[in-house]
């Protein structure tokens, strides 16, 4: 079959575009922006790519049109598809009806942490000999890739998001997946642009705990009050809960930065893990896919064992480079849980040396200004504090930062911001990036900048 992919250069219609492929389609694609890495990952893999969206494009007509969450009513191939009348899908339901019938699906949810809990899961049934499929929202290190079919009828796991499928369906992805094996991670109030309050939200997840079997389980963050709200509206599927403490699964032992800890089933010590991940949000990551990869017969002792060699996810507190003393981080946090989270992985880790926090607010409901009056107190834990404010955002950010004091500034313009940063850093300081996007480049910048100066004087 000829399928051509439109957004296909985004994460998971990246991963769409090379499930296709090894399952032996002829497979092409277009984006309005075309560029390294996803490119070059595809072009690698013999997939046709084209810039922007033309309706000279589906020539020869192909098979079927998948439709990435992006494109809408009014872009020209969107158009010309709908008039030839060309068949078409969104791509979860492509990969629903092409790759994830007939296996155990292994589905992880919540706002924060599910590519890492993706990944985890992922690489332990692979360690476990399991040979697991998976479509992740990032690069794991330990993969190299962000999709893979898997073997034959092999578990496969899947991150389930909750923003909305496609401009025809605007019910959330991961309604699509019908898992078997269903983690909850945590739920928060994020993706303004689709979801008007934290109720909408709760809505897709009962919807999702609905399409749950009876013979299957769900893993669940007991500390999570708005999720103990999903389940209080009904369930039809044993629930295992985890947390540091007093849940199914649990922790004892922890080092204070998350480094490594005993992890415990029903009070019973099971395994250990030592790794080289901080934050007792990983910690709680850890769980979910522990628990997960038990139900899909993987005992705890292999699962801790196989998380003492994970190496985490790319622009998740992902070391860029260190120059002169500086360690320069990627993050992908911008909702304030998660760049407070990620503050206080590093602070436990770091201890006493300075962290300087750079952040992009650039998610759509950062833009809409929603979470405004809780920026501050989610970067309280950096030392120094810059923000870019981009011109599309409207807001006050200054404003916003004013509990922060004279530890905080403002910068309109990429350049200035390099300067302003490169002119603060000194040797030991921890300097984290957060942006859920590609910051006009500013790592590369800020690198560049560093060891420009660090290059010895003729």
């Amino acid at each position: 079959m000829r399928i051509h992919i439109l957004g296909i250069c985004g994460t998971f219609m990246g991963g769409i575009a090379a499930l296709a492929k090894a399952a032996g389609h002829d497979v092409s694609g277009s984006d309005a922006n075309v560029y390294p890495p996803m490119s070059t990952q595809l072009e690698a893999l013999g997939i046709q790519l084209q810039q922007g969206y033309r309706a000279e494009h589906f020539e020869p007509a192909p098979d079927q049109v998948v439709v990435g969450n992006a494109l809408s009513r009014g872009n020209p191939a969107i158009e010309a598809m709908l008039d030839r009348g060309l068949p078409y899908c969104s791509g979860p339901q492509w990969l629903a009806e092409n790759i994830l019938r007939g296996r155990h699906v292994l589905a992880v949810a919540g706002t924060h942490g599910k590519t890492t809990t993706t990944s985890m899961l992922a690489w332990i049934l692979d360690a476990a000999g399991r040979q697991p499929g998976f479509l992740i929202g990032g690069v794991a290190p330990d993969f190299g890739v962000s999709a893979r079919l898997g073997a034959g009828d092999a578990p496969f796991v899947v991150e389930a998001d909750e923003y909305d499928t496609a401009f025809f369906d605007k019910g959330s992805k991961f309604l699509h997946y019908r898992p078997r094996t269903a983690i909850l991670n945590n739920l928060e109030y994020d993706h303004a642009d689709i979801f008007p309050d934290l109720a909408s939200i709760e809505a897709q997840f009962h919807y999702l705990v609905r399409t749950v079997p009876g013979n299957g389980l769900l893993v669940v963050n007991r500390t999570d009050a708005n999720l103990a709200r999903v389940l209080e509206k009904g369930g039809w599927t044993p629930c295992q809960k985890f947390a540091l403490s007093d849940g199914d699964w649990s922790v004892s032992g922890m080092n204070p930065d998350g480094s490594g800890f005993t992890v415990l089933y029903q009070d019973r010590p099971v395994g250990s893990v030592q790794w080289n991940l901080s934050g007792t949000h990983n910690v709680m990551n850890a769980l979910a896919a522990i628990a997960a990869a038990h139900h899909a017969g993987v005992s705890p002792d292999v699962a801790a064992a196989a998380l003492s060699r994970f190496r985490g996810v790319k622009r998740r507190l992902e070391v860029r480079a260190q120059v002169d003393g500086v360690t320069v981080y990627d993050d992908f946090a911008h909702h304030p849980t998660a760049i407070a989270t990620t503050l206080d992985g590093l602070r436990r880790r770091v201890k006493q040396a300075r962290i300087i926090a750079v952040l992009e607010p650039r998610s759509n409901t950062m833009k809409a200004g929603v979470h405004r009056d809780t920026l501050a107190g989610a970067l309280d834990n950096a030392d120094r504090v810059f923000v870019y404010q981009a011109p599309t955002i409207k807001w006050d950010v200054a404003a916003a930062l004013r509990p922060l004091g004279a530890r905080a500034s403002v910068s309109f313009d990429i350049a200035q911001l390099v300067e302003r940063v490169s002119a603060e850093l000194r040797r030991g300081d921890h300097v984290v990036i957060m942006s859920n996007g590609g910051f006009d480049g500013f790592h590369d910048k800020l690198i560049a900048r560093l060891e420009r100066n660090a290059a010895p004087r003729c």
